[in-house]
């Protein structure tokens, strides 16, 4: 990165190496000289002639040398340095907004956010990156902050339902975060109509007495039509749907046979029998596994499509790939990552069609050891796609009728059962954690009606592909991590000390324990936890509170494992249809493997990696929230027919407002604190008890209640229970 400036006082160009101190002194000493004069961000880039692939790392560390109190920002947005005299330290970060009208600020790389009174917002609107003065220490256990400046607006359009009047309108916001309606002259309303959900385009974001001003610039249809509100939830996470044309002619332009010339050079595998193993309806397959035996010693083969060859570096494709991040799967739909014509074309390891690959081919001993392997640019021929029901009745079941039609196969599936045991029990053995919640498995019918609602149960053959997978995953990483090239990682940091101290304590109660080294845990702690509790009253509240207590996985430049999964070197190589990071590290394995990763192919990647892993860790978060969220619009819907019925569930959540009551199906709804019975209910959090002063009744976490359904909001999305006392059942 070269940085160059001139001032009265001297001339100079300054090479900086790749060292964040390095780059932020130099910015430091700009500001000092005495002949600078205060500068924005694009003219301080303009100053140092910083190339534009440095500016989001220049971006990065002004934000940096803000946070740690080194330089000041103007109320006109330009940089000075760091009054020493100045008694308020200040942090830059994203503002989140709550219906109450109070917020948090959140700052990369800190797990505990900021808490912002309602009286110090001063005019942030949720997702706002602001600079934020920390505010002498109180009483609560967050620290408290005053929004001091707003430096960047985070909501551009907010989705909701519109509400007219005479002579105006109201957009009502479906995000609860954003905590005001906001205006609409009649006149910007595009016409839209009471229940219309829509889209507005925010053009004041308002202020103190003031509500915020926008105007309509999309009608998605009304509130009770088919399909409009799951559409209402891509627009409000701004999922990107529709392809640009230029994407969709580069799409068409790929073959849809692999050709001579990219077979050249490759591993032919074609002769190797493997299979695809995935869900019924699965259309996107990106990978195959293979299993034979050498002597006593396992060689596993885990083939995932070569998707680079067809999106290349910089391309419409790639960098429309690079924006989505992954793949979006909602309950009833899939937001692709690549147009189908890839994903579900050439791109997918079908059944029977040559296919290119790149294949991670591991010989592994009866103990589970990893004894020699090899990474390799191959062209593949699945024999069978599989299913995980088929394989699942063929191994658990031994279904007569599907081990008949499988027969030559199922030789090689048993002994994938056999392996995948012994990678699991070792992984077991080193400390992995496996925390076993069932997913959601949600039936819709033709209007987008949900029928059933069910848990998604792990089986044999979903456990063998996601054991296989693990193992070609953390084989290429601890591969690229020892040449010392340019990776990315999935990564899983230790678990906060303060966390898993008050797990402790709160584990000691039911007899428990858990031992600390120099206040870090092993996972294996973890893990022996969750064996202990397996089976007990306690098992469901010990195993939610324990995965509370952990940190989120994300992606990462530096290999600095994976807690969760125990181990050293991890990172993500088995899906590049649906996660760019997987797309990502094919192109460095490529290239190292052609050997073309020379010096300034290195600096490349060293200069783009931080931050497709920052960009791919906030587009992970924004799927999971969509995907999280059209969950609890259909349980809302399906529960809708159901008021007045009564069920018997699990206390997942106690808050101050309230008790969280899931059921057997996944289902979760709330019991207002004023539902429970007497006068005064307070809520310990270091216990996590919701105690009756009155009564003394206690509910805990993990007990099981039983509950009548009051109400369903579809809107907010969210279910009321009530508590059915002994006396009120029919019993």
């Amino acid at each position: 990165m070269v940085m160059e400036y001139a001032s009265e006082s001297g001339h100079g160009v300054i090479i900086m190496e790749n060292k964040k101190d390095k780059r932020k002194k130099i910015i430091c000493e700009l500001l000092k000289d005495e002949f600078y004069v205060p500068m924005k961000e694009k003219e301080l880039i303009m100053m140092l002639q910083v190339k534009k692939e440095d500016r989001i790392e220049f971006k990065r560390l002004l934000d940096e040398l803000l946070e740690e109190g080194k330089i000041q920002i103007t109320k006109k947005g330009k940089y000075i340095k760091a009054d020493a005299k100045a008694e308020k330290q200040c942090i830059v970060g994203t503002f989140t907004g709550h219906p109450k009208g109070f917020g948090f600020v959140e700052t990369e790389g800190k797990e505990q956010d900021y808490y912002v009174p309602e009286d110090k917002v001063n005019g942030a609107f949720h997702n706002d990156k602001v600079q934020a003065a920390l505010l002498p220490s109180g009483s609560g256990k967050r620290r408290e902050v005053e929004i001091v400046r707003i430096l960047e607006r985070g909501t551009l359009t907010v989705v909701g339902t519109f509400q007219k009047s005479k002579n105006f309108g109201f957009l009502i916001p479906d995000n609860g975060k954003i905590n005001s309606d906001i205006f609409i002259p009649l006149e910007r309303s595009k016409g839209a109509v009471d229940g219309h959900k829509a889209v507005a385009e925010l053009t004041d974001y308002g202020g103190k007495g003031k509500k915020p001003e926008g105007r309509i610039v999309e009608i998605l249809g009304h509130i009770n039509d088919p399909g409009v509100d799951i559409i209402s939830i891509i627009k409000g996470y701004e999922l990107p749907m529709e392809f640009s044309e230029k994407v969709m002619k580069q799409a068409e332009r790929v073959p849809d046979q692999v050709s001579d010339a990219d077979r050249a050079g490759r591993l032919d595998l074609r002769k190797t029998v493997m299979v695809t193993i995935d869900g019924e309806d699965a259309k996107d397959l990106d990978d195959a596994v293979s299993l034979s035996m050498d002597g006593d010693d396992y060689e596993l083969g885990v083939h995932i499509a070569d998707v680079t060859n067809y999106v290349q570096e910089n391309s419409a494709l790639d960098r429309e790939a690079l924006k989505r991040g992954t793949s979006v799967y909602l309950v009833d739909r899939v937001i692709p990552m690549l147009p189908h014509k890839l994903s579900n074309g050439i791109c997918s390891l079908n059944e029977g069609v040559d296919r290119l690959a790149l294949s991670c081919i591991m010989k592994i001993n009866k103990k589970g050891e990893l004894l020699d392997y090899k990474i390799a640019e191959t062209v593949i021929n699945v024999n069978r796609r599989m299913s995980y029901t088929a394989v699942k009745k063929i191994l658990e079941e031994q279904d007569e009728a599907t081990v008949k039609e499988y027969e030559g196969l199922v030789p090689m599936f048993k002994q994938m059962e056999e392996l995948a045991e012994l990678l699991r029990a070792k992984r077991k053995k080193r400390g992995s954690i496996d925390f076993d919640f069932p997913e959601t498995k949600i039936l819709l019918d033709k209007e987008g009606r949900p029928t059933e609602i069910k848990p998604y149960e792990r089986n044999t053959a979903t456990k063998i592909i996601e054991d296989f997978m693990l193992m070609a995953n953390e084989t290429v990483a601890q591969h690229f991590y020892w040449m010392e090239l340019p990776f990315l990682y999935r990564t899983h940091e230790n678990p906060d000390p303060e966390k898993i101290e008050k797990l402790a304590l709160f584990i000691h109660n039911f007899g428990y324990g858990i031992k600390t080294k120099k206040e870090e845990i092993h996972p294996k702690e973890i893990q022996k936890l969750l064996g202990n509790i397996e089976g007990t009253p306690q098992e469901a509240l010990i195993s939610r509170l324990t995965l509370r207590s952990m940190k989120k996985a994300k992606y990462s430049v530096a290999g600095t494992g994976h807690f969760g999964l125990a181990c050293q070197f991890y990172c993500h190589f088995t899906s590049p249809i649906r996660r760019y990071p997987d797309l990502q590290i094919h192109r460095i394995i490529k290239e190292q493997l052609r050997g073309r990763l020379k010096e300034e192919r290195i600096s490349h990647y060293e200069q783009i990696l931080p931050e497709v892993a920052k960009h791919a860790s906030e587009t992970e978060k924004r799927a999971d929230e969509a995907e999280r969220e059209t969950e609890k619009l259909k349980k809302a819907e399906y529960m809708e027919p159901r008021i007045g019925n009564c069920y018997e569930g699990v206390i997942s959540s106690i808050t101050s407002w309230g008790i969280y009551v899931e059921l057997p199906d996944t289902i979760e709804g709330m019991i207002h604190v004023s539902k429970l019975p007497g006068d005064y209910f307070y809520y310990d959090e270091n216990s996590y008890e919701m105690t009756g002063q009155e009564t003394g009744k206690c509910y805990r976490l993990g007990e099981r209640v039983k509950i009548r359904v009051d109400d369903v909001d579809k809107i907010t999305r969210t279910i009321d229970f009530s508590l059915v006392m002994p006396e009120d059942s029919e019993d």
